[in-house]
C-alpha cells in the first residue's frame, strides 16, 4: 500500500523554529497541537507555554510587586473574594448562667479593579524572514518589557480605573489597627517634612513593630533605589549600620533583619511622600489575572512592518489593609 506523505506546511518549513515560529514569520495556519488555544477566527493565537513562562519570569524581575504579592489566575472578566473584618465575638459566663446570642462575623466583598494590558510591538517582514533570528525570544522579551513597565506602575500608583489600584492610591490614616475603616492603610510619620527626623533608626523600628506579629513572618521593605541609598548610610546609636548587604549572590539585602525589595515606581523621599512600605505583601496585596496572553499578528495595517498585538487582563488592589504599613515623610 502506498504511503501518502503529508505536504510540509508553507511558512513552517524550518522545523528548528517550530510551528509557532512559522506563524510569527508568515502568519500561516498551523496544526493546533502546537498551540495552547485560539482566540477565534480573527487570527489570534494563545502564546505557547514556553513563551508564556519567559514572560512571567521577566515580569517578576522588572515588576517586583508581582514577585511578592498574591497572584491568582482567573477564568472570567472579574474576580471576587470575601474577607472577614473581625472574628466571632464571645463572652464569659458561669456554669449555670444564660448564654445570650453573640454577634455574627462581618464580611466585605473584595473586587480588584481590572483592565486590559496591551503591547503593540512591530518588526519588519525582512527581519522576521531571517532564519537566524530568534523570533520567539524577541517576541517574549518585547511583550514582557512592555507589560512589566505598565504593571510596575499600576501596582503601586494605579488609579483603579481600567487598571489595578495601587497600594499608594487608597486612603491612609495614622489610626491603629482595629480603628481604621477597611481598606485604609496605616502610616507612621518620619518626624520631619521630606526627611528623617531625630533617631531615624527608632522610626524604622516603630514601623516594623506597627505590623502585628502574624504579619511580620514573611514581611519585607519596599522602596526605590534612591531611598535605599539614603537608608544604607544610617547607623544605629552604637554606630552599626542598619543595612546588611546580601552575602550570597541573589540574596536580597536586609534592613533591621527584613529583606529589601527595590521598586523604582515607589516615590522618592519628599514632603508628605510615602516612600517606604513595609509589610507582608503576600497577604496584603492581591493580583488577579487571566492565565493566557493572547497575540494577534497584523501584517496589513503598517506595511512593510508586522505588528504583534498582545493583550493580558490584569487587576489588583490591597486585600488586607492591616498587612502593609507606610512611612510618610512628614512631621505627623
Amino acid at each position: 500500500m502506498d504511503v501518502i506523505e503529508r505536504p510540509v506546511l508553507d511558512g513552517a518549513r524550518d522545523k528548528s523554529d517550530g510551528a509557532f515560529g512559522g506563524y510569527v514569520r508568515s502568519g500561516t495556519t498551523v496544526e493546533l497541537k502546537a498551540f495552547t488555544g485560539t482566540t477565534g477566527d480573527s487570527g489570534g493565537f494563545a502564546v505557547p507555554r514556553e513563551i508564556d513562562a519567559a514572560i512571567a519570569s521577566v515580569l517578576k524581575t522588572v515588576s517586583p510587586i508581582r514577585g511578592i504579592a498574591n497572584v491568582v489566575a482567573v477564568g472570567s472578566a472579574g474576580y471576587r473574594k470575601l474577607i472577614t473584618t473581625g472574628g466571632t465575638p464571645s463572652g464569659w459566663a458561669s456554669e449555670t448562667a444564660a448564654r445570650p446570642e453573640t454577634a455574627t462575623p462581618a464580611f466585605v466583598e473584595l473586587a480588584p479593579p481590572m483592565g486590559e494590558l496591551y503591547a503593540n510591538p512591530s518588526a519588519s517582514q525582512a527581519m522576521l524572514d531571517d532564519a537566524a533570528f530568534d523570533v520567539e525570544g524577541w517576541l517574549a522579551e518585547e511583550i514582557a518589557t512592555e507589560f512589566a513597565r505598565a504593571e510596575g506602575q499600576a501596582f503601586i500608583t494605579g488609579s483603579g480605573v481600567n487598571r489595578p489600584r495601587g497600594l499608594l492610591t487608597g486612603p491612609i490614616s495614622s489610626a491603629r489597627d482595629g480603628t481604621r475603616p477597611f481598606g485604609t492603610l496605616q502610616y507612621l510619620a518620619s518626624g520631619a517634612p521630606g526627611a528623617f527626623g531625630p533617631a531615624p533608626d527608632e522610626r524604622l523600628v516603630d514601623l516594623i513593630q506597627s505590623l502585628r506579629a502574624p504579619y511580620r513572618q514573611g514581611a519585607c521593605f519596599v522602596m526605590n533605589a534612591a531611598t535605599s541609598a539614603r537608608i544604607r548610610k544610617i547607623k544605629s546609636g552604637d554606630g552599626q549600620f542598619l543595612w546588611a548587604p546580601g552575602l550570597v549572590a541573589g540574596q536580597p539585602a536586609t534592613l533591621l533583619g527584613y529583606p529589601v525589595v527595590e521598586a523604582e515606581d515607589m516615590p522618592d523621599i519628599a514632603e508628605n511622600a510615602c516612600a517606604i512600605a513595609f509589610g507582608n505583601f503576600r497577604l496584603g496585596y492581591l493580583i488577579a489575572e487571566r492565565a493566557e496572553t493572547a497575540i494577534l499578528r497584523d501584517p496589513y495595517s503598517n506595511k512593510p512592518f508586522v505588528t504583534f498585538y498582545a493583550t493580558r487582563r490584569v487587576g489588583g488592589c490591597v486585600s488586607d489593609s492591616e498587612a502593609i504599613k507606610l512611612m510618610k515623610f512628614a512631621t505627623n
